[in-house]
C-alpha cells in the first residue's frame, strides 16, 4: 500500500510541475495579448482573435493550446476586453482552462511617448483526472484481467478538479515604431495542489518583451517594393527554474510577411540543456481586416523525434475607426501590433 501512494504521490507531483509552467507562443508579436494586459485597446477599434498550438504531434505526447480575446476602447484612455486559455495533453488527460478580463489605462508622456497601464483578473480550473490511473489492485493477477475502479485510499486524497483566483499587471511603454513592456502572471499565487491539505503555490511568471521595426530600404527594388519593413522583436519569459528568450526578425510587406524566430535557453542550468531549443519560420497575410499566421518550430536539441510544433493565429480588427479621437490619426501597424498610434 505504502508503495501505491509513494508512486500516486510522485507522479502528481512531476504532473503538478510539468503544468505548472504557463503555455507560450511563437507568434506572441502578433497576438501581444497573450504576454501582457496593458496591449487591452492598443488598436484603438474592436480587435479580436484566435490562436491554435499543437505541440509533439505524435500520438501520447501531443498538446493543444487555444487561446482567444476581443478588446476595445470605452474612452479616449481606457481600454477593455477579455481572454480565454485552454490547455490539454493527452498522454496525462491534464487541462487548465482560464477566463479573464482585462483593463488598461493609457498616460500620454509626451508627443511621441506613451505608458500603458495594464490589469488582468479572472477565474482558472486545472482539472486530472486520477481514475484513468492503474493501481496494483485493479489487475488480476491470475487472469491479467483490468478492474475499471480501485479501493485504495491514497486515491481519495486528491481531487480530480481545482479552481482558483488569478491576477496578473504589466506596463507597456510605445510609441510610432517600437515597444517595451514588463508583465507579471499570477502576482497572487494561486494554489494549484490536487490534494486537499496541501498547498502548491503557482510559480510566477515574468516576461520582457520589445521590439522596433524600419523601413528597410531607403530605395525600392523588385524584390523589396517601397514600404516593406523589417521588425525585431523579443520575448524574454521566466517561470520558476526554467527560462527562454525568443528573438526574431520579420520583413513585412503589404499583404504578406515572413521572418524567423529563434527559441533559446540563456541560463542553461542543467548540464545537457542546448542554447537554442529551436528555430521557428513564421509566414502570415493580411487582408483589410483579418490577418492569419502560421508558425512552424523546428527543434534542435536532444529531445527526440517531436514533429515540431504548429501554430495557427486568426486575427481582426473593425474598419471602424474611434470617431470621438479626434487628435488621433488612425494607423495600422502592419506587424499587427502596435496599433493605431497617437501622430
Amino acid at each position: 500500500m505504502k508503495i501505491k501512494f509513494l508512486f500516486i504521490a510522485a507522479f502528481t507531483l512531476v504532473t503538478t510541475i510539468s503544468s505548472a509552467q504557463d503555455p507560450i507562443f511563437t507568434q506572441f508579436y502578433l497576438v501581444p495579448e497573450t504576454l501582457n494586459p496593458a496591449f487591452t485597446g492598443i488598436s484603438n477599434t474592436w480587435n479580436a482573435g484566435l490562436m491554435h498550438r499543437r505541440q509533439w504531434p505524435d500520438g501520447n505526447r501531443k498538446m493543444d493550446t487555444q487561446f482567444g480575446f476581443a478588446n476595445n476602447l470605452i474612452s479616449d484612455e481606457i481600454g477593455v476586453g477579455v481572454t480565454v486559455l485552454n490547455h490539454s495533453e493527452v498522454f496525462t488527460g491534464y487541462n487548465y482552462f482560464k477566463f479573464n478580463g482585462a483593463f488598461a489605462y493609457r498616460v500620454d508622456l509626451d508627443y511621441d511617448w506613451r505608458l500603458r497601464l495594464g490589469l488582468e483578473a479572472g477565474l482558472g480550473r486545472k482539472d486530472f483526472n486520477f481514475n484513468n490511473l492503474l493501481l496494483e489492485d485493479q489487475i488480476n493477477s491470475n487472469t491479467g484481467a483490468i478492474s475499471p475502479g480501485s479501493v485504495d485510499p491514497g486515491v481519495l486524497d486528491y481531487s480530480n478538479k481545482i479552481n482558483f483566483l488569478d491576477f496578473a499587471a504589466g506596463f507597456v511603454l510605445d510609441q510610432e515604431n517600437a515597444w517595451f513592456g514588463v508583465a507579471v502572471k499570477h502576482l497572487n499565487r494561486p494554489d494549484i495542489s490536487f490534494r486537499e491539505n496541501a498547498n502548491v503555490p503557482l510559480d510566477l511568471f515574468l516576461t520582457v518583451h520589445g521590439g522596433y521595426f524600419f523601413e528597410f530600404l531607403n530605395s525600392p527594388t523588385s524584390l523589396i517594393p517601397e514600404g516593406t519593413n523589417l521588425m525585431l522583436t523579443a520575448n524574454y519569459m521566466r517561470q520558476g527554474q526554467y527560462n527562454r528568450l525568443d528573438i526574431g526578425a520579420v520583413m513585412d510587406y503589404s499583404r504578406f510577411s515572413f521572418g524567423l524566430v529563434a527559441a533559446t535557453n540563456p541560463e542553461r542550468r542543467a548540464p545537457n540543456s542546448h542554447f537554442l531549443t529551436s528555430i521557428n519560420p513564421v509566414l502570415t497575410f493580411k487582408s483589410s481586416e483579418f490577418t492569419f499566421g502560421y508558425s512552424y518550430d523546428w527543434n534542435t536539441s536532444k529531445i527526440g523525434r517531436t514533429q515540431g510544433v504548429h501554430e495557427l493565429s486568426l486575427t481582426w480588427q473593425s474598419s471602424y475607426r474611434c470617431d470621438r479621437c479626434d487628435n488621433y490619426k488612425v494607423k495600422l501597424k502592419r506587424n499587427g501590433e502596435a496599433g493605431y498610434q497617437k501622430m
